[in-house]
């Protein structure tokens, strides 16, 4: 699995943080930073951040 973010997209609103911590993060400079390629094993959680964002800046494309 591949995670993309439209960064000119993404508002920060951080919904995906909290359903996927494992995958995205905010940084020292609260602004997004995210694994782009995280285990497998994350897909339910990953996808489920991608569905919370506010303004659908999250893509997933299988590996």
């Amino acid at each position: 699995m591949k995670i993309r973010v439209d960064m000119n997209r993404c508002e920060t609103h951080a919904q995906c943080v909290f359903a996927a911590p494992e995958a995205f993060a905010l940084d020292d400079d609260d602004e997004l930073v995210y694994d782009a390629g995280p285990d497998d094993g994350l897909r339910a959680k990953v996808e489920q951040a991608a569905l919370v964002c506010p303004v659908q800046a999250i893509f997933i494309e299988s590996a």
